[in-house]
């Protein structure tokens, strides 16, 4: 047994809840099939526990994207989404816990980027009370303002600056 004092961390900084699943959401990024934009997504329970993940692509069949296909590459950010066939990693994650039976009611959803107007008003619908995003984003439906009655509470991601250790 090794006794060396020198080879034992001082102190051990664990990440917050919020940091800990913005990392899986940023993995699940990496999943995204989108040649403009990879966005992940996370819908975690009340006891800190995964109930399914999302990223943003094409439908389950569907041929990918390519530069030469895409709808949106040239167009602006937020807008013309009707014309773009990807689901959105918000909408995808809410899907998920729906097709395997698990309600989304009460959850938080942990997203790269700021659920646009649709995929807000799926999140109302699906129950979920708190959105943590680190990207902002522009839609007119958001915009409006007529969404901001919900009891949904939508937050910025804010790291906490992590301590020396001692």
């Amino acid at each position: 047994m090794n006794t060396n004092n020198d080879e034992i961390p001082q102190k051990r900084i664990r990440p917050s809840w919020d940091e800990y699943f913005m990392n899986i959401a940023e993995l699940a990024k990496t999943r995204s099939n989108c040649i403009r934009r990879q966005v992940g997504a996370v819908l975690v329970n009340n006891k800190h526990q995964i109930i399914s993940t999302g990223y943003n692509g094409v439908p389950r069949g569907i041929v990918h994207c390519t530069r030469e296909t895409c709808t949106k590459l040239y167009e602006k950010s937020g807008e013309k989404n009707e014309i773009c066939p990807a689901v959105h990693a918000e909408l995808n994650a809410i899907l998920q816990a729906a097709t395997a039976g698990i309600s989304s009611e009460g959850t938080t959803l942990y997203s790269t980027t700021r659920p646009c107007g649709n995929c807000t008003m799926a999140i109302i619908n699906a129950g979920i009370k708190r959105v943590v995003f680190i990207e902002d984003y522009t839609d007119p439906i958001l915009r409006s303002g007529w969404l901001d009655s919900s009891d949904v509470v939508f937050e910025k991601f804010q790291p906490k600056e992590k301590e020396a250790p001692s």
